[in-house]
């Protein structure tokens, strides 16, 4: 008899997780890049460090959100630092259709550059790109117009943060595939679409972690939204980079 009851209760499990899969809809995250801060203006470096949003910063991300007005969420997640926050919140703001509290966490956060933070971004990179045996900044940006030169780059600047804080691709990328799983099987049974607003080498260490194909990693414009689906346990890129709800936004408020 053991053998026959071992047999039902393996059918039962298989049966209650082949239901749990069929009940799962797709999750669309519309990850968004926050808008523009005083260390962006000031081309300084800013990882874990904070600033406010510029004032063209607040513009642009006012556009975003009114761009973004129409598209229901049925949740909302932001970093912790500030100017992710305060990005987020424009847009739940604008929501029309739906209306969603903001959820913050630190997985969501950019790479921390450790002793770089709030430097000049001119000093890290060349002293990254010294480290990594160019002979200026200038050619480690020529380079890296024709390889994937990033995970590198955090290396390096790892290595060279008298800190010890600084995080490298890998780290950044662990992290927040780690809650974009975790985030998409939690609400994969209701399904919908879900903002997440983040930083620019974040966003890319996670596409790449995530990409079926090799990813070429690209500057992402603030306030710009990165689109990715989750549907029966994978995950597929939509869009990278893409400025059209903020493009949608100015001409609305015209």
């Amino acid at each position: 008899m053991k053998p026959i009851i071992y047999i039902i209760v393996l059918l039962l499990f298989n049966g209650g997780l082949l239901a749990q899969k069929a009940a799962q809809k797709k999750v669309t995250f519309y990850i968004v890049r926050h808008g523009e801060t005083m260390l962006n203006k000031l081309n300084r470096v800013q990882g874990w460090a904070d600033a406010p949003l510029t004032p063209k910063g607040k513009a642009i991300t006012k556009a975003l959100a009114l761009g973004l007005s129409q598209t229901p969420f049925t949740a909302a997640y932001s970093s912790d630092l500030g100017r992710a926050r305060e990005t987020a919140d424009y847009v739940i703001k604008e929501q029309t259709r739906t209306k969603c509290t903001l959820s913050e966490t630190a997985a969501l956060r950019e790479s921390c550059f450790g002793s770089y933070e709030g430097s000049e971004n001119k000093k890290m990179w060349t002293d990254a790109a010294l480290y990594l045996h160019y002979i200026s900044a200038e050619a480690l940006f020529a380079d890296m117009q024709k390889a994937d030169k990033l995970p590198e780059v955090l290396a390096a600047v790892k290595a060279l943060d008298t800190l010890k804080m600084a995080e490298d691709f890998n780290d950044v990328a662990t992290r927040m595939k780690g809650w974009v799983v975790k985030t998409a099987d939690a609400v994969a049974a209701e399904g919908g679409n879900i903002l997440v607003v983040s930083h620019g080498i974040a966003i890319n260490a996670l596409l790449s972690v995530i990409a079926t194909d090799p990813f070429v990693h690209k500057p992402l414009g603030n306030a710009s939204v990165t689109k990715v689906e989750y549907e029966n346990g994978k995950f597929s890129i939509r869009s990278v980079g893409d400025m059209q709800y903020v493009e949608a936004g100015l001409k609305s408020g015209e």
